[in-house]
């Protein structure tokens, strides 16, 4: 069929709008009509060639919107569901089998490397090859194919455009403190890097009651948004040294960082502020060969760093239950959410980049 996608030809390039062909479902395919679509800074690195992705591809892995149709073998879903799509995993590995598909022996195959599992495309122009498949969906489209394992049901009283986001930077950020950190009420922690991640880690060491939460970051809008989403304390880095500041409050340390820049210095610094026993969690993706220096003996008195993807989640558990919070306003992360157009990418890309916003959600 017949559908507009934005694609990326060259490095760094800017998003061309095309019309490309895109297959028929498989057996164990969903085609989706997409509705929205998050733009995430992975999106990003694999623009800049920082991910193994071919070009040309169409990326995008925050989709949601409404089936069309479905493979012979699909039985989770049926034409008319809203649908939020995610990472996707084999399901066969030993890590997907412990419940753990972020961390899928066949991540890097299935989720960057632009083809379905047995290296075939699902997109093409006239005979021309067009990566896709990225994360299993390529959302930055009208319509994408995703696998019956990363498509979720949703419900329908909830606008469809708004759910995207939750397939990867919500549930990264709430999973990385509710399941990765468990973080315990009362508790502190700081989080360095105020984008969409680092804000939706935010509203969840809120949610679960952390008694201090302090914010780390260069720009100062992004600072006063997160005290809207539950900040205690903020720090802009540009300005003040985090660890002088945050151990002048908290003399021992804090109970956990997490750090969503992917920058040496900043995980150094959410290193530091740790207090003995306490433990800190990397989100930020840096480019392949990055080191931060660390000082070993901070170490020894019990404290930890840890990697996190996807926070520790699983889809299908964790959507339903941010759905019920977002219901009941105690968990707002639309409030993040400004809508662009699809032909208005490369303006929604800029605005990330800037940190004019904090989510850019396309709207095919």
């Amino acid at each position: 069929m017949k559908i507009k996608a934005a694609v990326v030809r060259e490095k760094s390039g800017l998003f061309q709008i095309e019309e490309l062909d895109l297959e028929d479902p498989r057996e164990d395919e969903v085609l989706v009509r997409i509705e929205g679509c998050g733009i995430c800074h992975t999106d990003l690195s694999a623009r800049d060639q920082l991910t193994p992705s071919p070009l040309p591809i169409v990326l995008g892995h925050e989709g949601s919107g409404v089936v069309e149709k479905v493979g012979s073998r699909v039985r989770k879903v049926k034409p008319g569901d809203h649908v939020v799509l995610s990472a996707m995993f084999c399901g066969t590995c030993s890590w997907c089998k412990k419940g753990k598909p972020d961390i899928c022996s066949s991540t890097f195959q299935l989720n960057f490397f632009g083809t379905r599992a047995d290296g075939s495309v699902t997109m093409q122009k006239g005979g021309e090859k067009v990566y896709a498949s990225f994360f299993g969906q390529s959302s930055f489209a009208s319509h994408a194919l995703a696998n019956e394992r990363n498509t979720v049901v949703v419900p329908k009283d909830i606008p469809i455009e708004v759910l995207g986001p939750l397939g990867c930077g919500v549930r990264t950020g709430v999973g990385s403190v509710i399941h990765s950190l468990d973080a315990k009420a009362g508790s502190s922690i700081a989080v360095f890097g105020t984008g969409s991640v680092g804000m939706n880690a935010i509203l969840a060491a809120s949610l679960v009651g952390c008694a201090k939460i302090f914010a780390v970051d260069l720009i100062e809008e992004k600072l006063a948004k997160a005290v809207v989403f539950g900040a205690t304390h903020t720090v802009n880095s540009g300005k003040t040294d985090p660890v002088k500041e945050i151990l002048h409050i908290c003399e021992e340390g804090i109970d956990y960082s997490l750090d969503c820049t992917g920058n040496p210095g900043a995980i150094r610094q959410a290193v530091d502020v740790l207090a003995p026993g306490g433990t800190c969690g990397l989100i930020g993706a840096p480019p392949p060969g990055t080191e931060a220096n660390l000082d070993v003996l901070h170490f020894l008195p019990g404290r930890r760093v840890i990697g996190i993807m996807g926070g520790d989640t699983i889809p299908e558990i964790i959507f339903p239950e941010l759905i019920d919070l977002y219901r009941q306003d105690r968990f707002p992360f639309d409030r993040m959410i400004r809508f662009y157009p699809l032909e208005a990418i490369n303006e929604a890309v800029s605005d990330c980049e800037n940190g004019k916003i904090l989510k850019a959600v396309l709207r095919p």
